[in-house]
């Protein structure tokens, strides 16, 4: 794979201390299934065609189709699930043009505004689109008011999208009964970023799993890198990366077998203590999957019954 480039080709540099994805991530000793997708991905730029949002709070260097495209064929990935990025704010054009390129062989979540117009929402449905994304983490957007929000859900909702929900554990008290109320259903990223210094059978994280069976929502066991707070990371060979994330994602997987995704996060955006090999991370899904039975479910049929229901009957 070649490295990202350090520059964005915007008059703006790239945030300082911002970390460019592993230019050659390992080989993952994990062989994945046929069929395998990352159900959560990005794409950045390059800013020279797709210029970043004037509103964003991080300016990222290019991470392209091209290199994601690389990556995947490196880790043995045949499918994914490309999520906008918040840098490109609700111009999906990048997002669309790696939707088109990838030959049917990528969907995407989108973000809009309540003025998308019917013939926008068309496009982006037929490039691959099949969700939106709603970030409720403070420090990379400013959230949008929750009337525009379900506005837009109520929009969704007949093309068959659903929506993603991008949110820290400590918000969920507040969140749980919007959540709930949106007539689309309901993607959690990252688990809920839970904090991973409590119990896992403690009550924060038994009030998400509650959450999660209450509205048959479905979850992601993606980014341990983000997580973890004793590690170890994923790199210079580290098999046995980010055990305090490990019995967390082995819950959700135990509890919700069939409605589990997965997803590489790359390029890894906002990461500031490491960069994790991409390899590792695919072996690390063996720690929390531990059976080739689980990680067919979360890899292959899972996210084909969400993105590709006309190839699964």
């Amino acid at each position: 794979m070649r490295p990202a480039t350090a520059r964005s080709a915007e008059t703006s540099t790239v945030t300082p201390g911002w970390l460019a994805p592993h230019p050659e991530p390992s080989v993952p000793r994990l062989a994945l299934p046929a069929g395998a997708v990352d159900a959560h991905c990005h794409v950045f730029g390059p800013a020279e065609r797709f210029p970043f949002a004037p509103e964003r709070r991080y300016t990222p260097c290019d991470a392209g189709r091209e290199q994601l495209t690389a990556l995947h064929r490196r880790l043995g990935i045949d499918r994914s699930v490309i999520v906008q990025a918040t840098c490109h704010g609700a111009d999906n054009s990048a997002l669309v043009d790696a939707l088109h390129a990838s030959g049917n062989r990528s969907r995407g979540i989108a973000t809009v505004r309540t003025d998308v117009t019917d013939a926008e929402l068309t496009r982006l449905h037929e490039a691959g689109v099949r969700g939106v994304r709603f970030n409720f983490v403070k420090r990379l957007v400013d959230s949008a008011p929750r009337d525009e929000m379900t506005a837009i859900a109520h929009r969704i909702a007949p093309l068959g999208w659903h929506v993603v929900g991008y949110f820290e554990a400590a918000d969920l008290p507040d969140l749980e009964d919007f959540l709930a109320g949106l007539p689309a259903p309901l993607v959690i990223d990252h688990m809920g970023r839970p904090d991973v210094r409590l119990p896992v059978d403690g009550p924060d994280f038994a009030r998400f799993l509650s959450f999660v069976d209450r509205n048959r929502a479905w979850v992601k066991i993606s980014c341990p890198e983000r997580l973890s707070v004793t590690g170890p990371a994923a790199r210079d060979g580290e098999r046995a990366a980010y055990t305090d994330v490990v019995p967390f994602a082995r819950r959700v997987v135990d509890e919700f077998g069939d409605r589990v995704l997965w997803g590489t996060d790359w390029p890894h955006p906002n990461l500031t203590d490491h960069m994790p090999d991409d390899g590792l991370l695919v072996d690390h899904l063996g720690h929390v999957a531990p059976t080739e039975a689980q990680r067919r479910r979360v890899l292959v049929d899972n996210p084909a019954r969400l993105y590709w229901p006309d190839e699964t009957g």
